[in-house]
């Protein structure tokens, strides 16, 4: 058998290695960007596997000397679907070439694409991977099936391995999605999509530090470090909102970023990591604030003078953070507050389920997976089954699983699907692919 490429194309990240293997070879973001040092579009660095918690671009930035203060960034792809395929194949023949070192005329690919691909999206895909690329044969598979396929070979005893059924809730850079997956195939008329993912979580953040200290509105890389270091789920957001307008150390959110300064450092950093985790200290209380307390707050900020108020300083480079690390990913969960007319994640996953057989219901409240990047806030799987629990119905249990490694959960799947024996068999090969052209090879995937 040839060897088998595995290619998790993400909207943030690519990861990309050899079937039969445990983690990808090399995981690169997916863009270019241009530094305001630099004339031309640069390829980001490979990111070491160890740091996969930091997200695309934090990391492209720690494993690189360039200052990306402002720089410049374009992707391929744009809300989950590819919308240039001219940067996807300049992204491609860097990766095969350089990165991997594959010839891609003796080898196979296993490609991951979203759910809901557009057909013309698809018939670009196939041109650049058969036509451009030369590869042998071709499989295309979405995310959830892989995710399932993982889960159900790394714990053979567990429900979802013996149901062979799950929930997969995949909460990446582009989107989110809440998909059933039965023996291996995503249940495409149940799938539930929230059209937020990390990227917009970043360019909300973007907003309020902008608004409220300094302007970093351009600042990509940055504002994606703050996110992935200081952010986190509240488990009691009205509490936590009463604690944020505390002054000094009784206010267990506040904590200072310090921005580059592109002479002694290059890259972003938390001032104190310490102060910045006292928020671990916080248990989840079920009872909101009394009124009392929060009526006195309100008076003491109505009766202070504007003029005596802490202004900022905007000769330093730093600013501070309070109650934007915990209503970033809030937005998650309740989306209308950014004035998105769309259910929360708790909702989703509810109307996802009551779309299939009434007989699988139990079984996928009971078989919840969590992956993608956008899983990684501290508190994020507690939040969601305290969400969830009121509006499951009570004989069915609720539980929860994140995986080990939700940014390559994805492509672990697809490792173990492409060292199967039956792979080959699966495939499309460059031959068929002439022969019937891309629609009729597309009925193969079956999804």
């Amino acid at each position: 058998m040839s060897n088998v490429v595995v290619l998790d194309n993400g909207g943030g990240l690519i990861k990309a290695g050899f079937g039969g293997d445990l983690d990808p070879s090399v995981i690169i973001p997916n863009c270019l960007y241009r530094p305001l040092s630099a004339k031309k579009w640069l390829h980001p660095s490979p990111i070491s596997i160890s740091t996969t918690t930091a997200t695309a671009t934090a990391a492209a930035e720690a494993s690189s000397d360039l200052d990306l203060t402002s720089a410049s960034v374009r992707r391929p792809i744009d809300r989950g679907y590819l919308i240039n395929p001219d940067l996807q194949r300049d992204i491609w023949s860097h990766l095969f070439t350089s990165l991997l070192h594959v010839s891609p005329s003796n080898s196979s690919l296993l490609l991951t694409e979203p759910l809901f691909t557009l057909p013309s999206i698809q018939r670009a895909t196939d041109e650049l991977i058969f036509e451009d690329f030369n590869f042998a044969s071709l499989y295309v598979s979405d995310s959830p099936s892989l995710v399932h396929f993982y889960e159900a070979s790394r714990r053979p005893t567990s429900l979802l391995s013996r149901a062979q059924c799950s929930l997969v809730v995949d909460c990446g850079f582009s989107f989110t999605h809440a998909a059933p997956v039965f023996q291996n195939f995503t249940l495409n008329y149940a799938v539930k999509r929230i059209d937020l993912g990390g990227k917009a979580l970043t360019n909300y953040l973007k907003e309020l530090v902008s608004y409220r200290a300094l302007n970093v509105m351009d600042e990509t890389f940055i504002i994606d470090d703050v996110k992935e270091k200081l952010c986190f789920v509240s488990l009691n957001v009205p509490r936590d909102l009463q604690i944020a307008r505390k002054p000094g150390k009784d206010n267990l959110f506040r904590c200072t970023y310090v921005l580059p300064d592109g002479i002694s450092y290059t890259r972003g950093f938390v001032k104190n990591p310490d102060e910045a985790k006292r928020y671990l200290s916080l248990t989840d209380e079920a009872s909101s604030p009394s009124l009392g307390v929060k009526n006195d707050v309100i008076e003491l900020d109505v009766s202070e003078k504007t003029e005596n108020r802490k202004k900022i300083d905007l000769t330093k480079n730093e600013f501070d953070l309070t109650n934007e690390r915990f209503l970033v990913p809030e937005m998650i969960f309740h989306p209308s507050d950014l004035g998105m007319n769309q259910a929360g994640l708790a909702e989703c996953i509810v109307r996802a389920v009551s779309s299939c057989h009434p007989h699988l219901h139990p079984v996928l409240y009971e078989s919840i997976v969590l992956t993608g990047g956008s899983t990684l806030f501290h508190n994020f799987a507690e939040r969601l089954e305290k969400e969830l629990r009121p509006i499951v119905p009570d004989e069915c249990k609720v539980k929860i699983t994140i995986q080990e490694d939700p940014i390559l959960g994805v492509w672990r799947g697809g490792s173990l699907l492409a060292s199967s024996p039956s792979f080959e068999a699966m495939c499309v090969t460059k031959a068929e692919y002439e022969e019937l052209g891309s629609a009729r090879c597309r009925k193969r995937f079956l999804h």
